[in-house]
């Protein structure tokens, strides 16, 4: 896990709360989010909606991105219709010209392990690098298990109030807490599954060979969890080969995906990930299914291997899930964007031992990648929504509206901006959140 996590806004207050078969307040309701999140109705109807319908050009150049009002009309969880705006329907919900867009998409964090939702804690400082913070850890888990559903659930509640309404979270396995860390988040998820989806990463956290951790890797691969997860093979467990062969044969055996942290930043960090496209491409079926995360030495290499490198990992499949680092190496993104690499990002550690400088909002991920890659112009921020959207946009890059569509899952979130280029640029607010057609925020 990265130590030094980008963030720029402090935590701020939830506001803009919906309230289904009423008009949206203007403030915050008394009636808790919680309550939306179980409500049970399968029909939902919005009227004035924004929604971006293409761009204004200035010869070649786009300018400006234009809107129009609609009416939304949803059941079961899908869009049933989009038709034209009937701003006196007395039985829709109001959304008051607010901006639609897809649903944002944490595609890296850890929710097993917070402090959110307990007292403070700052980050300690210590010794020792990565196995520093292992023996840190080993020490601070046990007490931190008595309390991590009631944490992960209010920091679900945290992420949905930034327009979250899926997350991709890596859970501990490990010999100090075993499988306990993966129950207390699997309590946690069944009791938001009505207002919040994800995925699980079974992570070992501290090693696969350094600790015992394999035989519970083995075990857990058997159980309800999406990819098998890694962590620098070399510093932590000192074989590249050996540990990322354990995680590519554990993931065949058991149709999972991969997502492995890679923090290395010199030559054991390009093996790495040079051996991970070999073995990607020895074994065609974990093409699309396999991703590495943070992935710090494509900032580190020249421009040159950047642009090799980009072009075997777009051509084996392998995503880059990062946090945007501006702290350290700046990350070729533009770069693997040009060669077709999925990319995408998540917060991390929101507040834990190892960073307490998270945000919770992917919106402002996009932001810093904005800025740090000074993409200013219309067209250039309205792509750069795809990375809070979990590569989602509304329009294509000739301006064509590709969402929403009847029949899309209806996840959407509600921004109180003009257009996706202003809520990239000003981190605008989020209003409201709709997850499988139901106002949980």
């Amino acid at each position: 896990m990265q130590q030094k996590e980008i963030s720029r806004k402090d935590f701020i207050r939830m506001s803009g709360f919906g309230m289904a078969g009423l008009a949206f307040a203007s403030g915050l309701l008394a009636s808790s989010v919680e309550a939306f999140a179980g409500a049970s109705e399968k029909t939902l109807l919005l009227k004035n909606v924004r929604l971006e319908t293409g761009f204004i050009y200035d010869e070649d150049e786009v300018v400006q991105t234009k809107t129009e009002l609609f009416c939304v009309a949803i059941e079961n969880g899908k869009i049933k219709s989009i038709t034209a705006n009937n701003p006196n329907a007395s039985n829709a919900i109001d959304a008051k010209g607010w901006l639609m867009l897809p649903a944002f998409r944490d595609m890296h964090i850890h929710l097993d392990k917070t402090f959110y939702g307990g007292p403070w804690q700052a980050t300690k400082n210590v010794s020792g690098g990565i196995k520093g913070m292992i023996a840190l850890e080993q020490q601070m888990l046990p007490e931190m298990l008595k309390h991590s559903t009631e944490h992960a659930e209010k920091l679900i509640t945290l992420l949905q109030s930034k327009g979250t309404g899926f997350a991709r979270s890596h859970v501990n396995i490990e010999p100090t807490s075993q499988l306990q860390s993966l129950n207390n988040l699997q309590k946690a998820l069944e009791n938001k599954k009505k207002s919040f989806g994800a995925e699980l990463v079974a992570f070992p956290q501290h090693g696969v060979f350094y600790t015992d951790t394999a035989p519970l890797m083995k075990e857990v691969a058997k159980m309800d969890i999406d990819f098998i997860g890694g962590l620098d093979p070399y510093t932590v467990d000192g074989a590249i080969e050996k540990t990322v062969d354990f995680t590519v044969q554990l993931a065949l055996d058991n149709n999972k995906g991969i997502d492995i942290h890679l923090h290395e930043r010199g030559q054991s960090g390009l093996q790495t990930v040079e051996y991970l496209i070999k073995k990607v491409n020895e074994n065609p079926s974990l093409k699309g299914k396999t991703f590495i995360s943070h992935c710090f030495v494509l900032g580190m290499i020249d421009k040159i291997k950047q642009e090799e490198i980009a072009v075997q990992l777009g051509a084996a499949g392998i995503g880059i899930i990062s946090t945007i680092p501006f702290a350290g190496p700046v990350m070729p993104i533009p770069t693997l964007y040009k060669h077709n690499v999925n990319v995408m990002t998540g917060n991390d550690s929101i507040i834990d031992h190892w960073s307490n400088l998270g945000s919770g909002s992917v919106l402002e991920k996009a932001n810093t990648m904005a800025q740090l890659y000074n993409y200013a112009t219309e067209f250039q921020l309205s792509r750069s929504l795809k990375l809070a959207t979990g590569n989602v946009l509304p329009l294509d890059d000739k301006g064509v509206q590709q969402w929403p569509k009847k029949g899309d899952a209806a996840n959407m979130v509600l921004i109180d901006a003009s257009c996706s280029a202003e809520a990239v640029s000003r981190i605008s607010p989020v209003k409201s959140l709709i997850h499988q057609g139901q106002i949980v925020f």
